[in-house]
């Protein structure tokens, strides 16, 4: 029985998301998540998408902007410390749902803006996931999302862990969301006033080994690099050598400080 390279990606990146407490590494996305709200110009009243959510952060930024939002994740786990997230901030009204950035769960021009902060650049199919987004989008609506550039440590790291175990056959890699000219290719004629902005994300760390020894406990994608190169101690300290002194060229004064892409436009 042959079985649906897709399904068995998405299958695996649900799996991934689930290791470790992907929350505890979330927290350090929040100013970005402030960042994306405010360039999206999110006010009160407008309906907001929050695409690949994962524990909730820009979602609930939206939220408290006043607009009336809809948060939607591949993962339940991640979903679940959105949840409890909301809960604290007095927020019981976002609607969570489970669900793929590849076939959205929602009726034709449903929302005011659709958001992503790394998010939907997981999802294995760009051009489906993003066709999905302005679908779902009113005309005249606001697209924006927050991607990783190859070039910058978390793209750069990404390469890395590719080095030590090869990714997947056919699936694009997520890092060409952080490159301009082909989110401009992709998006195309579909959108008007296309706008790029970058801002600085900044992560405290004691050393660059503190930093990668929280990576593996906390981030799927590195907890699972290092389980696949455990039985061989050689590349896995290879590995974590590479990171290490990656790492280390961002970290000033104990924080590692690394770029992120911001895109926006309108739909026609």
């Amino acid at each position: 029985m042959s079985t649906d390279p897709i399904a068995e990606f998405k299958t695996k990146q649900r799996e991934t998301w689930t290791m470790g407490n992907f929350g505890d590494l979330a927290v350090f996305t929040t100013a970005v998540a402030g960042h994306l709200v405010n360039f999206a110009g999110v006010i009160g009243g407008q309906t907001v998408l929050d695409v690949g959510t994962g524990t909730g952060v820009v979602a609930i930024t939206a939220r408290r902007k006043g607009a009336k939002v809809n948060g939607l994740d591949l993962t339940p786990a991640l979903l679940a410390q959105a949840r409890d997230s909301a809960a604290v901030a007095g927020l019981g009204d976002i609607n969570w749902k489970e669900g793929d950035a590849e076939a959205l769960p929602y009726q034709d021009a449903s929302f005011d803006v659709v958001l992503s902060q790394f998010g939907h650049m997981f999802a294995p199919r760009p051009e489906v996931a993003l066709a999905e987004m302005l679908r779902v989008l009113k005309p005249g609506g606001i697209v924006a999302f927050a991607t990783w550039p190859g070039e910058q440590l978390i793209g750069r790291m990404f390469g890395v862990n590719a080095q030590y175990i090869a990714p997947p056959q056919g699936i694009v890699s997520p890092v060409q969301w952080g490159d301009v000219a082909i989110v401009r290719q992709r998006l195309g004629n579909s959108v008007t006033h296309l706008h790029f902005e970058r801002g600085i994300m900044g992560i405290p760390t004691l050393s660059p080994q503190h930093l990668r020894l929280f990576q593996e406990a906390k981030a799927g994608p590195f907890i699972r690099t290092a389980l696949a190169l455990q039985t061989d101690p050689t590349k896995l300290a290879a590995w974590r050598q590479e990171l290490d002194e990656l790492i280390g060229e961002y970290l000033r004064d104990n924080i590692v400080r690394h770029e992120y892409l911001l895109t926006r436009a309108i739909k026609i």
